[in-house]
């Protein structure tokens, strides 16, 4: 075992899924399973014990609910914790909730049938343990309404179009970022890797939490001032298309960099149709998706934005960025909001 293994405590009442999780992570060299408990009274007490670097941690448990101690884990001794659900519409609400308050990542429970259950978890445990505890979603709220209230109150779009691309940690920061945009922001859309049955759930969520009007992105839908969309879940990627009117495009298409929908694809879209008149963005997240769409951007002309390493729960795809020279402003993300919008207002510019 490697010296620099991963310490793995494994939250879940049911024995057999305990059991599961922990034969699925002690194949990977680089992680150690150092116990499991069967509700928060046992795992608070294997936390103390064990100090794990990372928490496995089922939603639906007794005495209290994996929701309920999550938010005791990010007020009292934040870490990284992913949490195992059932990817239900009902799990999806409750999966974004957590998100919100700082989980790290959201898997499946296997189903029937499924002959390779919790695919990916190992990676995601790896990546877990070298990330930062995230922020509760709220805070992140407040900080970016208070820091952008004077540039809501002000703003006028200039016809540019705004696209983001994020994936592990995007539920916070891109909270962050809408929250900070006005009613009648630059037209939005968003790719974040998610699962299929995630993306309505927070499209509704993010449309209550913020002022402009977000959805998921539908064929054919015109972008228009005031609305975000975001790309759905499932087997097609989101790109831009049109000539005198801009509008939404879903493609079925393969997986590019193991994802569908693809940020690169969004990207490289935009560079094409938009060109200069458009702003990419990209968010938190693993691995590289996004890097090459975004220097596309840049080389047509377009302002390009990368989340700093500082905010980043995982600083990958934004590094990724960086180091192609995609990104040609770096930003905490308290201040990417106000950045998006000094870039887009026709008042020529706002306060730097």
């Amino acid at each position: 075992m490697s010296q620099a293994a991963v310490r793995v405590l494994v939250v879940d009442d049911s024995a057999t899924m305990r059991s599961l999780i922990s034969s699925t992570l002690d194949a990977d060299p680089d992680i150690d399973v150092v116990g499991n408990a069967g509700d928060a009274s046992q795992a608070r007490a294997a936390i103390k014990q064990l100090n794990p670097d990372v928490i496995t941690l089922d939603v639906e448990m007794p005495n209290m609910n994996g929701l309920e101690f999550l938010e005791k884990i990010m007020r009292l001794r934040p870490m990284p914790v992913i949490m195992v659900s059932t990817l239900t519409s009902k799990g999806a609400d409750v999966s974004l909730a957590a998100l919100e308050l700082g989980a790290f990542d959201c898997v499946g429970k296997p189903v029937l049938g499924d002959d390779s259950p919790f695919m990916g978890l190992a990676e995601k445990i790896k990546q877990a343990g070298k990330s930062r505890p995230g922020i509760m979603a709220s805070r992140t709220v407040q900080s970016a309404a208070g820091d952008c209230g004077s540039e809501q109150r002000h703003y006028r779009p200039d016809a540019k179009v705004v696209a983001i691309g994020a994936s592990t940690g995007g539920v916070e920061a891109l909270i962050s970022v809408l929250s900070s945009f006005p009613q009648n922001c630059p037209p939005t859309i968003i790719t974040q890797h998610m699962p299929e049955a995630f993306t309505s759930s927070f499209a509704a969520r993010l449309n209550r939490l913020c002022k402009p009007a977000v959805s998921e992105a539908t064929d054919g839908a015109p972008l228009r001032v005031g609305q975000v969309y975001l790309a759905p879940g499932g087997n097609r990627h989101l790109e831009i298309a049109g000539t005198t009117t801009k509008r939404c495009r879903l493609r079925e298409a393969d997986p590019v960099n193991g994802h569908r929908p693809s940020v690169d694809v969004l990207f490289r879209s935009m560079a094409a149709q938009c060109g200069r008149r458009a702003v990419g963005t990209i968010l938190t997240g693993m691995g590289r998706d996004g890097a090459a769409g975004l220097l596309e951007m840049r080389q047509a002309g377009a302002v390009t934005i990368g989340q700093n390493e500082n905010s980043c729960v995982v600083y990958g795809m934004p590094r990724a960025a960086f180091e192609i020279g995609a990104v040609a402003n770096q930003v905490p993300l308290r201040r990417i909001g106000e950045e998006i919008l000094n870039q887009t207002t026709s008042r020529g510019g706002g306060p730097k």
